[in-house]
Formats: structure tokens, sequence, C-alpha cells
């Protein structure tokens, strides 16, 4: 009894460890900006068939509000996208209305309300985008990634500009993370393994060493 509980403790604390390790993975690619202040975040729905902002939707909201940052609100524009996918109402302004009247947000506020997919997401929100310097894409972190690597498909140049938002924290959703994990890997199926994976990270190379051949030519040391 006693070890079945030893294995069942250590298999729960390992599944939240993988779940956490790779949402935070996740947060980190395609962002080659990574923190700093954004000129726009553009915050993605989630399907809300109650006539105010979900659960979801709230913590996405809220996720968006700190990506600004402290002190750049009147600076940065918060772009929420999501069609009437789960009711009559967008989820663009189920979120901003939770933004202005719950949270007291009061910087610029900008919807697209047609979008009923991600690439949709994307594709709608890119006019809002284009004189932005930096950008700043909200979700769950599978989803966020997946909108990261549309937007790198349909605009690159845009994509160049993208900065780690503040939607993943240490801790946060931590019983969760693990379905989400889950739900992560089977959404991103269609990516490819270039989209997937974050950059590597390379120290700076010293001088190589040299090795003399014969005929006194010479070859870097690989």
């Amino acid at each position: 009894m006693r070890r079945r509980t030893v294995l069942a403790t250590a298999g729960a604390v390992t599944a939240l460890a993988w779940g956490e390790w790779l949402n935070r993975r996740w947060s980190r690619t395609l962002v080659p900006n990574g923190r700093g202040a954004a000129s726009a975040v553009v915050v993605l729905g989630y399907r809300n068939p109650q006539v105010r902002a979900n659960a979801v939707n709230r913590w996405r909201v809220r996720a968006g509000i700190r990506s600004i940052g402290a002190g750049a609100e009147r600076d940065a524009r918060l772009i929420f996208s999501g069609g009437a996918v789960g009711s009559g109402v967008p989820e663009a302004r189920l979120m901003a209305a939770y933004a202005r009247s719950v949270l007291g947000f009061e910087g610029t506020v900008l919807l697209d309300e047609r979008s009923a997919t991600t690439w949709e997401n994307i594709a709608n929100v890119l006019p809002l985008l284009e004189n932005t310097d930096r950008i700043e894409i909200v979700s769950q972190p599978a989803h966020a990634l997946k909108a990261r690597a549309y937007l790198r498909r349909q605009r690159p140049d845009l994509a160049e500009r993208v900065g780690r938002a503040d939607d993943y924290r240490p801790g946060e959703w931590l019983i969760v993370k693990p379905l989400l994990a889950l739900y992560g890997l089977w959404t991103l199926r269609g990516l490819t393994a270039d989209e997937r994976r974050p950059p590597r990270r390379t120290a700076p190379s010293a001088a190589a060493p040299v090795a003399r051949g014969s005929g006194g030519r010479k070859s870097a040391a690989r």
C-alpha cells in the first residue's frame, strides 16, 4: 500500500513537472524579441457560449493586460480577436467588455469580431499590426505558439517583431498543465519541427584551435 502511494505521488509529480516544462518551452518558441514592452498585444478568444466572458477568456484578458507592462497602457494597443463561435456575441466583444468594466483597462482597445479559427485570428488582425514595433500574442502557450507559427507563415516580416507575452508563469494553471500539454501536443501536430522548437542558444565561440596538416595547410578543428 505504501509503495503504491509513493509510486502514485511520484507519477503525479512527474506529470506536473512535465506539463510545466512543456508549457514553458512553448512560451519561448518563435519569439525572436524575447521579453519587453509591447506596442501591440493580440489576445485570442476561446469558445464562449455564455453572455459574459468565461473563465478561460477572463484569464486571457488578464494575461494580455499584464503583457503590456506597467505604465505602458497608453502607448500600446490591446487587440481582442474572436468571432461569435459559441454564442451570438463575438468573443472579442466579451473580452473587451471584461477588460473595460471589470479590470478598468483604459488603454486603446481594437476588435476583430470575425475570426472563427486560429488562422483567421492572425489573418484578420494583420492590418492592425502593420505599424507596430513589437507584437505579443496571448493565449495558453500551445495555442499562442500555433498563432505565432501562422503569423510567420502569413507575414514573416511581422513575425520578426514578435516578443514573449506574459501568458506563462510557473505554477499558474499547475494542476491542469499536464492536460494542457497533452492537448497542445495534439493541436500542434500540424507544425513543422522547426516551428515547434525554441532556437538553440549558442555560446560565443572562442578562437578555434588550428591544426596543421601536411604541406603547411590549416584546417579548423571540429
